[in-house]
């Protein structure tokens, strides 16, 4: 990063906290720890323990998203809120597009659903765009649903294919080996990192909504179909956002809960779960939340593509030398 790509980092914080105070959304600064993060089986995060002089130790975690935090304030206050805060996800790629910490914008509206939050990203990206925005990464978005980008991208009609072998036999028709047994969830990503997500158009910042049902996640599903209020946004065929129509659900939330936590157990660091977060949902609002890797953010705004241009300290750039230092133990 140069002295010229800090003063645009700065400005652009600067729009897009006057763009949400003008909203009347109210800026939050949450803890960077939790004793039991919300269980995402997709996620590894960084262990960590507190040592109290005189109590014992805590077991905590260092969080991916503010996520957890953001909702039970949402749920005491019903209110509108906005967070810019360092996340960290462990056991990932480092490189162009990927570092283990990293600065996340998350925002949640009240009385919002997914379809308003996509007018709001857009109006978002105009607020804190500047002359160096390259064209494609400018609004309006193109808005695909992601039937449509299976058909049109990878000649499959996944409404038609919601069994595990279904799926499973169309897409090795196409060419891709699927293993016996497979989940449907494991399939469908296959085909989309395969097929759909290289093929995204990228003229325009791409949304792809109405995500299937069958990838489980914490969003509100549409009632009779096989699909989530849920979208992604893509800029230059890079993941920049993910949005949902927030599940307010707490029985459906707690059966989310147990099924990521079990498959929790069996990656590298397994977690305590707070099963009782999931009664905030007994009585929460309608509401939309987006959570924007805020340096994906950046790039997208200023037409460059790595991410070393952005930070003053990349991870990988110190990787190979940190892993020879003595370990200090």
């Amino acid at each position: 990063m140069d002295i010229e790509m800090l003063r645009f980092r700065s400005r652009v914080v600067s729009a897009l906290r006057e763009f949400f105070l003008e909203r009347d959304y109210l800026e939050l600064d949450t803890p960077a720890l939790s004793p039991a993060p919300l269980p995402e089986s997709c996620l590894e995060v960084f262990p960590t323990r507190f040592e109290h002089p005189f109590l014992g130790g805590l077991d905590l975690w260092l969080l991916p998203s503010p996520e957890v935090w953001m909702k039970q304030f949402i749920a005491r206050y019903r209110h509108s809120v906005f967070q810019l805060c360092k996340s960290w996800r462990n056991a990932e790629s480092i490189g162009r597009i990927h570092n283990p910490e990293f600065t996340m914008l998350e925002y949640y509206g009240v009385g919002n659903d997914a379809t308003a939050s996509i007018k709001l990203t857009e109006e978002l990206f105009t607020a804190c765009a500047g002359p160096e925005t390259p064209t494609q990464c400018r609004p309006p978005f193109r808005v695909m649903t992601m039937q449509e980008a299976f058909v049109d991208l990878a000649g499959i009609d996944l409404e038609a294919l919601v069994e595990d072998e279904a799926l499973a036999a169309a897409v090795r028709a196409k060419g891709l080996p699927v293993p016996a047994g497979q989940s449907w969830e494991d399939t469908y990503n296959q085909a989309f990192v395969n097929w759909v997500e290289p093929a995204l158009p990228q003229d325009k910042p791409v949304v792809l909504r109405y995500y299937p049902a069958r990838v489980e996640c914490l969003a509100a599903d549409i009632p009779g179909t096989p699909w989530k209020d849920r979208w992604e946004l893509y800029s230059g065929g890079v993941e920049l956002a993910n949005c949902y129509t927030e599940l307010a659900d707490s029985a459906a939330v707690l059966a989310n809960m147990r099924k990521e936590a079990a498959r929790k157990q069996r990656q590298r660091f397994p977690h305590r779960v707070d099963y009782d977060y999931a009664k905030l949902f007994d009585d929460f609002p309608l509401c939309s939340g987006v959570a924007m890797g805020f340096e994906r953010f950046l790039l997208a705004l200023s037409g460059k593509k790595h991410l070393k241009d952005l930070l003053l300290y990349p991870f990988q750039a110190s990787f190979e030398r940190w892993k020879t230092l003595p370990s200090g133990r």
